[in-house]
């Protein structure tokens, strides 16, 4: 059983497993952390960007003032922004069988995989993870294609260039594979090779193993993954929650037993806790607010917004906010809406409850009818003509290097008045906002991660007892950061086997049995014999059939008796009889007892030598050896075939005949 690491993102994971004759694909997360390298797409001509400078060696030797420009003191590449894919040379991924999709933050880089691999298995995720999905991939597809950049900039991804680049450039990994984003057409396609499945839903792969997936309590259809055959289980573990926050409750105990789990999705701000965060949220958007200044939040367009505006929605009557409009700025606003409305099944139970009654399991239902909540496919059309201020404004992206939130940092970066608060945990708050320097808007950074941290975690793990841990190496290490904090890495017995980008592990355990089924007839024929008090033992001659992965034991077919010919028969022609099998023999030889039998046999001199295996008997006057080993016995005596039956004899009369 191999593991192979396709991504070295912790929480943004692809990984491929090999297990029992089936190539299965754990999650194709895409790092789109290499957007930040790149100058943001404004959807109005930005003369700021326009007029940075182009960045060239002071010593004049590499010049790519097209391709690269300076903004305070960092150096950006003006082109369209490119993504960091999974690794796609560690192995053929045309021989991959089906991909499972744990959440739809780990499925962005689908389109990438199914259609330009030769992939041609199944992927199975639930039917909210592919709808957010399919959303998440159209919001992403419609930022790059309505900004679109005639130039793409290659020059400064030469090894020789790169090196001599000012950092963070400099220090890029794997730059030749980032690619730009995939067509709306590639995610259909992709989408078109999704099998939708339910939480417990039992499915067999090939007839060697059975995958389910389990509640992980992150996000709505966020799931965990059970791999198991008849005799071992792998648990896939990623992006799990056991907050009560709006997706169903995590199941833990399913994933007891486990030979192997392999972790992955833990919370990347393992110091912030998340109720703390909200309330962070809240006093800043509230203070403010009451000072006349606007608020910017850049995020997803699905995820941790509805537990923001849940809060807000609670919140802004007790702080006089009543009349403060909230926009949410998205191609996919209206749709994400309404099915967060809609998957009551996938919803915690106190929501679940709310359907019934009826009403929405979500008060930004509420929010939309009473208008305090308006939401825009885009910042043109009918927003710039209802926009008032000031106003809270949730728009994409998180990474401020396209979408929306562009046209709003150019709008508001300018004043103090202002404030961005960052809650999304993907982007480092000050790479964003690098490009947008030298900036007068407050920033605030409050970042909301609901995934497990290391002490649930450690928990978690000893509740459930897996025989041995699989995860990246980065959770077995304390942040470079905060290197003092040896709490905040996973410290096992046996420690966790580690994995980077690139890596094959070989996990430790092997597959020693397999299920066999017997034929009814074949079990009436067999005839038990008692080895040992309470177990039989019984010999069977069968043809042994597979077939999709299913062992089956089989009577030996009876020759068919052939036609006498009227011709003289040849000898070769004849059917061969079917010989009855000799008897197996059990059991073992007390040495004392059978040299005793030798001297009773008339044979007295018998030097007896100790070996690694057993013992060597010289019978010396005979010119004979008896070898005695745990599994076989050897007799060994020259042209002498009387003395050699005799020997056989006295051995069989220690051993039981099966």
């Amino acid at each position: 059983m191999k593991l192979y690491c396709l991504s070295g993102h912790p929480t943004l994971p692809c990984n491929v497993l090999k297990f029992k004759s089936t190539t299965i694909m754990l999650d194709c997360g895409l790092d789109t952390t290499s957007a930040l390298y790149f100058l943001p797409l404004p959807l109005v001509h930005s003369s700021r960007l326009s007029k940075l400078p182009g960045w060239a060696s002071k010593d004049g030797t590499v010049n790519l003032e097209k391709e690269l420009k300076e903004c305070a003191g960092r150096v950006f590449v003006d082109s369209q922004p490119e993504f960091c894919l999974p690794e796609r040379e560690l192995l053929d991924l045309s021989t991959v069988d089906v991909i499972l999709i744990s959440n739809y933050h780990c499925m962005m880089a689908l389109p990438y995989i199914t259609e330009h691999t030769g992939f041609s298995g199944t992927v199975y995720a639930t039917e909210p993870t592919f709808q957010i999905g399919r959303l998440l991939m159209e919001e992403l597809v419609t930022f790059m294609e309505r900004v679109p950049k005639a130039q793409s900039a290659t020059c400064w991804k030469n090894k020789e260039i790169q090196r001599m680049l000012p950092g963070p450039l400099k220090d890029a990994v794997d730059v030749w594979s980032w690619k730009r984003c995939y067509s709306m057409q590639e995610v259909n396609s992709a989408l078109s090779k999704v099998q939708l499945v339910g939480y417990s839903q039992k499915v067999e792969l090939f007839g060697a193993v059975q995958v389910t997936p389990l509640s992980s309590g992150y996000s709505l259809g966020s799931s965990n993954w059970i791999i198991q055959s008849h005799y071992e289980k792998v648990s896939y573990v990623s992006g799990s929650s056991l907050l009560t926050t709006h997706p169903q409750p995590m199941d833990q105990s399913s994933l007891k037993n486990s030979d192997v789990l392999i972790l992955t999705g833990l919370t990347q701000i393992p110091t912030a806790n998340p109720d703390g965060m909200l309330g962070e949220f809240c006093s800043n958007l509230a203070m403010t607010i009451r000072a006349g200044g606007n608020v910017l939040v850049p995020c997803y367009s699905s995820g941790v917004i509805y537990d923001l505006l849940e809060c807000l929605y609670q919140f802004m009557d007790s702080a006089n906010l009543g009349t403060t409009p909230f926009y949410f700025i998205s191609p996919v606003a209206n749709s994400s809406l309404e099915f967060s409305q809609i998957f009551a099944e996938w919803l915690c139970q106190n929501k679940q409850s709310k359907v019934y009654l009826p009403e929405p399991p979500f008060p930004h239902a509420e929010l939309i009818q009473t208008n305090k909540l308006k939401h825009y496919p885009s910042i043109h059309g009918e927003f710039s003509s209802e926009f008032r201020q000031p106003c809270v404004v949730f728009t994409g992206h998180p990474s401020l290097r396209f979408g929306d939130v562009v046209h709003f940092m150019e709008l508001w970066g300018k004043s103090s008045l202002n404030t961005i608060i960052f809650t999304e945990p993907d982007f480092s708050y000050l790479d964003a906002l690098a490009p947008y320097q030298p900036l007068a808007m407050k920033c605030v950074y409050c970042p909301i991660d609901t995934r497990l941290n290391f002490h649930q975690v450690s928990k978690l793990l000893k509740e459930v007892q897996p025989l041995h841990v699989v995860c990246p190496e980065q959770y077995t290490q304390p942040p470079p950061a905060q290197s003092h904090r040896s709490d905040l890495m996973l410290e096992l017995q046996p420690p966790p086997m580690a994995y980077r980008r690139c890596s094959v592990l070989g996990l430790p355990f092997r597959r020693r049995y397999e299920r066999i089924q017997l034929q009814p007839e074949l079990a009436k024929a067999l005839v038990p014999s008692e080895i040992k008090p309470g177990i039989s033992v019984a010999t069977v001659s069968a043809v042994l059939q597979s077939k999709d992965n299913k062992h089956v034991l089989q009577p030996v077919p009876k020759p068919t008796p052939v036609p006498p010919s009227k011709k003289r028969k040849r000898l070769m022609e004849e059917v061969p009889e079917l010989l009855s099998p000799k008897p197996l023999l059990s059991g073992s030889i007390p040495l004392d007892a059978f040299l005793a039998s030798l001297h009773k046999s008339g044979i007295t001199e018998v030097k007896v030598e100790e070996t690694a295996d057993g013992h060597i008997l010289h019978l010396q006057a005979e010119d004979a050896l008896i070898q005695l080993e745990e599994d076989a016995t050897h007799i060994v005596c020259d042209n002498n075939e009387p003395l050699r039956t005799a020997l056989r004899d006295l051995v069989l009369r220690f051993l039981q005949k099966l």
